[in-house]
């Protein structure tokens, strides 16, 4: 995997920033207010759904190790795509995470000629490390910086269709605030990619083969302890020849059900995918998190 050492180096990289003094301290599993540590993003980082946080997965505090969970469904017009994934957190400094990705074609497989309900499928391995400041209970935001592994498993089909890899890493960083006397979450991410489709689509393209940097963004109010509102954008690379790669927006609503369990439904708007213009439908996902 040609790729695979570049993802090694960076998440030793992020492990590396870390002080000693936190070995010498015990482990406990500590509580975070409620939604404070986000939902999980389509590629399994801890944040929103379309785009990371500087946030770190589960509720433990900085004196433990935290676990989450999650389940996502996307139904637009003509496709549906998958995830479920798992994800640790480490004294609310790392996170290490892993999301199996489904995309499906439906009818729409069958007149691109890849047959009724082709479905591509993708690994993604993540790390991300919180270097500065906190969300809450800092004047300075939280501040993260994150690398993805992204395998795709349909390597014949994604370079038949232009795609230069089926494997590929993507670099970010996050800054992200609560201002708590407000009840307003700002968080910003810029990305280092060459994903088509977040790499469902392959790496790269006849347009472009280079990384470019994209900017993604979120904005959250809580109307109480226990339910958040927001939108989010997400801009795309356009590297294919066969089809243009819209940029990303959604409307959430993020519900905590339970101390544990986070229930989140958006409206998501993602232009056109493979060819098929104004996909948007519903996005839904189940979190649970300690």
């Amino acid at each position: 995997m040609t790729y695979m050492r570049p993802f090694l180096l960076s998440a030793c990289t992020l492990l590396a920033v870390l002080p000693s003094s936190v070995d010498a301290r015990p482990l406990r599993n500590g509580g975070k207010l409620l939604l404070t540590n986000g939902i999980t993003s389509l590629e399994g980082a801890s944040g929103g759904g379309l785009t990371p946080w500087a946030v770190i997965a589960g509720n433990a505090t900085s004196d433990g190790i935290g676990l989450s969970a999650h389940g996502t469904l996307v139904e637009v017009k003509d496709y549906d795509y998958q995830s479920a994934g798992v994800a640790v957190g480490i004294r609310d400094r790392i996170e290490l995470s892993y999301t199996h990705q489904d995309f499906n074609t439906n009818e729409i497989g069958a007149a691109l000629g890849l047959g009724k309900d082709y479905a591509f499928s993708q690994d993604v391995f993540g790390a991300k490390v919180r270097v500065a400041g906190d969300l809450v209970y800092d004047q300075l935001p939280a501040i993260a910086l994150g690398v993805q592994y992204k395998k795709n498993n349909q390597g014949a089909t994604v370079r038949a269709i232009g795609a230069q890899d089926d494997e590929g890493v993507d670099y970010y960083a996050s800054v992200s605030k609560l201002f708590l006397s407000r009840s307003i979450l700002l968080s910003g991410t810029a990305r280092l990619t060459k994903a088509n489709q977040m790499g469902l689509l392959g790496f790269g393209g006849g347009k472009n083969d280079d990384y470019t940097i994209q900017f993604e963004g979120s904005a959250a109010w809580q109307l109480s302890r226990h339910v958040a509102v927001g939108g989010e954008y997400r801009r795309k690379p356009d590297n294919l020849n066969i089809a243009r790669e819209d940029d990303w927006f959604d409307a959430f609503v993020a519900v905590a059900v339970a101390r544990n369990v986070t229930a989140t439904i958006a409206y998501a708007d993602l232009g056109s995918i493979a060819t098929v213009k104004n996909q948007r439908g519903v996005f839904l996902q189940l979190q649970t998190a300690f």
